[in-house]
């Protein structure tokens, strides 16, 4: 620091002296030494007074990253979670979507071959693909000299950089039904309020393109008591959630009010409502319209007091929004936060 910075007595909230001497320096550098030794004491002892209060539930299993809203998601080993959801290096989720001429959005509920497309990160670029079609690479940064587009989703409207007519082109050939556009979300643009779209949350909480909320979880166990009651099995990816986790009972997501994961602290807020996209086999594109859908219906309904919030809908994997920022990896224990 140069001679017009801050003395280190002031910084410290000490009297000035006029020319202290190297024995006074070294004192004041001791003291500052002792004093951040004893903030990470108490740190290091506050934390581990908060694990005694923990209860292990889980461990993390998967955790998934879907870069285009009802496109084929990405397994990551790592990731970090931000009020918007998990990133991964350059891939955020659902920070793209497909959206139609008018600007609506366009998910596998229109379109349910869209679950075969995937957008994947390599090195300097971002490549979209699909079976029996040639990949197409993007670059990691859309141009500034793209349009940005006014889009909806869910009838709220929100703005995306247009990711280019080739791109266009890709997925309009991919499809085969109408011409569609992809475009991305950017830092800078006004997201959407989860409030707006399901009355649990808060208005400070927000998103890009995901339907309510940046974080979904699923247990292992809940998924293996479906199937149980499938003939065809299903995968996780059916239900398209963020963060799977193992080692729990049957729907003990259900019960959790807030989780932490590593120095990750998340708050659940509302149950996920289940609706026909559910159906669509992630590996072919094919949409069944009624498993496994019709037998969530026959025992996963809501209780008759919370009809007003979640309808006939089937309730399937608990939403989240974020208390505390931080990287979770796959392997992470999951403790339920004393209440």
């Amino acid at each position: 620091m140069g001679a017009s910075g801050s003395s280190a007595p002031a910084r410290l909230g000490l009297p000035a002296q006029p020319r202290p001497g190297w024995l006074g320096v070294a004192a004041l550098g001791l003291a500052a030494v002792a004093l951040g030794a004893v903030a990470w004491r108490g740190a290091r002892s506050w934390r581990r007074w908060r694990r005694r209060r923990l209860q292990q539930v889980g461990t993390v299993a998967q955790l998934w990253i879907y870069p285009i809203k009802s496109c084929k998601g990405v397994p990551v080993s790592a990731a970090e979670c931000t009020a918007m959801g998990l990133r991964s290096g350059h891939l955020r989720d659902r920070f793209w979507l497909v959206i139609n001429k008018e600007g609506n959005m366009v998910t596998a509920r229109q379109e349910p071959r869209l679950v075969l497309i995937s957008l994947t990160c390599d090195g300097e670029s971002l490549t979209l693909s699909a079976a029996y079609t040639k990949d197409l690479l993007l670059p990691i940064k859309t141009p500034t000299t793209n349009a940005v587009r006014k889009c909806r989703v869910h009838g709220l409207e929100i703005e995306g950089r247009d990711c280019g007519e080739d791109a266009a082109q890709w997925i309009t050939s991919f499809l085969k039904t109408q011409p569609y556009r992809l475009v991305r979300f950017e830092p800078h643009m006004r997201p959407r309020n989860s409030h707006q779209v399901i009355d649990a949350f808060r208005p400070t909480d927000q998103i890009a393109y995901p339907d309510a909320s940046p974080f979904l979880i699923l247990s292992e166990a809940s998924l293996a008591d479906l199937n149980s009651r499938l003939e065809k099995k299903v995968k996780a990816t059916n239900f398209r959630p963020n963060i799977i986790i193992s080692g729990c009972g049957v729907y003990a997501e259900d019960s959790w009010k807030e989780l932490l994961i590593g120095d990750v602290e998340l708050k659940r807020v509302i149950a996920c409502s289940r609706c026909i996209l559910t159906t669509v086999d992630p590996d072919t594109g094919v949409m069944s319209r009624k498993e496994p859908l019709e037998t969530l219906k026959s025992y996963r309904l809501c209780d008759p007091s919370e009809r007003k919030k979640y309808g006939k809908s089937p309730l399937f994997g608990q939403y989240f929004v974020l208390e505390n920022p931080g990287t979770i990896k796959v392997g992470d224990p999951v403790y339920l936060l004393a209440q």
